[in-house]
């Protein structure tokens, strides 16, 4: 028999409409006396002043429920998903001592996997990362890809070349550890505590279209505004919120390097990119219960899915 689950995750690839699901959820099962919250797990989120190109739903668009891990970085300070996973735990056992159900949300990789998953994350060793740095600012991201490659090809193959700092924290472990990266990822599915995995996936030309016109929009909401005035708060100085898709090629675009049709153009390639990326790592999770975002009776689906996993809970509560 299996066990009542203590939170829920609503997991996928970027722009398959986890948010407004994990609302409707929300609201549904405060309907039948279960109370719940969001916990965030999109990791360009946790940053104060990037809605726009995060998608990040405005306070009034939250229908009065509570999100949490939202807005709590500066756009000058770094994003682990050891921290974060320190963070939310605590997250989950504050909420839990409340009687209110933790349902993450959101589609960052690594930051799920350490929450989701036991494991703990290697040590750092602060003169051999410098030294990385130093090496990635001298040779570039692509040369830094192809010496990973070298160490550990199943790494490599993970992590985008354009990715300076996963690169650059993925040759620490190896050298640190002798092992391989990978050696240090959540492989095993060995769940933290009981738990729920909501995917939500379609066809992927359905997908890439759907990326295609989120990111115009983006552009017309005020993309370009947004982060002329983070640059004021420092984005440019970050080695997190400077990389985020959408992010970088508006800065590119701010300083004259591309145009703004290249900027777009280049924010769908890389978006479309992330979520197939996104979509090889979630699959290989048997975990994972997989519903199609294009289903008209997704709500309804959802609910029964997690209620049935629920069981009574809703009458101890």
């Amino acid at each position: 028999m299996s066990l009542t689950p203590e939170f829920i995750s609503i997991v996928g690839p970027t722009g398959t409409g986890k948010s407004a699901l994990a609302l409707d959820l929300i609201e549904d099962l405060r309907a039948i006396g279960i109370n719940a919250e969001v916990i965030n797990a999109d990791a360009m989120q946790f940053y104060k002043g990037m809605d726009i190109g995060t998608a990040k739903q405005a306070v009034e668009e939250r229908r009065g429920i509570r999100h949490h891990l939202i807005d709590w970085l500066e756009v000058t300070e770094e994003s682990t998903a050891a921290n974060y996973q320190e963070k939310a735990r605590e997250k989950i056992a504050e909420l839990k001592s409340h009687s209110i159900l933790p349902i993450f949300v959101g589609g960052s990789m690594l930051y799920l996997a350490s929450v989701l998953n036991t494991f703990e994350f290697p040590g750092r060793d602060e003169e051999i990362r410098a030294e990385l740095e130093e090496d990635l600012i001298e040779f570039g991201p692509l040369e830094m890809h192809k010496r990973l490659d070298e160490l550990d090809q199943v790494a490599a193959s993970r992590i985008d070349p354009a990715n300076g700092r996963r690169i650059v924290r993925a040759l620490e472990i190896v050298m640190l550890t002798g092992k391989p990266f990978a050696a240090s990822l959540p492989e095993q599915f060995e769940s933290f505590a009981p738990n729920l995995q909501i995917g939500l996936n379609s066809e992927r030309a359905h997908l890439v279209e759907r990326l295609g016109k989120r990111v115009n929009l983006m552009w017309e909401k005020g993309l370009l505004t947004e982060v002329e005035n983070l640059v004021g708060l420092g984005i440019r100085d970050s080695k997190t919120a400077r990389q985020a898709i959408g992010y970088a090629q508006a800065l590119k675009q701010i300083d004259g390097e591309i145009s703004q049709e290249d900027a777009i153009a280049e924010t769908i390639q890389l978006t479309s990119r992330y979520a197939r990326r996104q979509m090889s790592w979630f699959r290989r999770d048997p975990r994972i219960n997989w519903f199609d975002y294009q289903e008209p009776n997704l709500r309804t689906l959802v609910l029964e899915e997690v209620k049935s996993a629920l069981g009574d809970r809703g009458s101890s509560l």
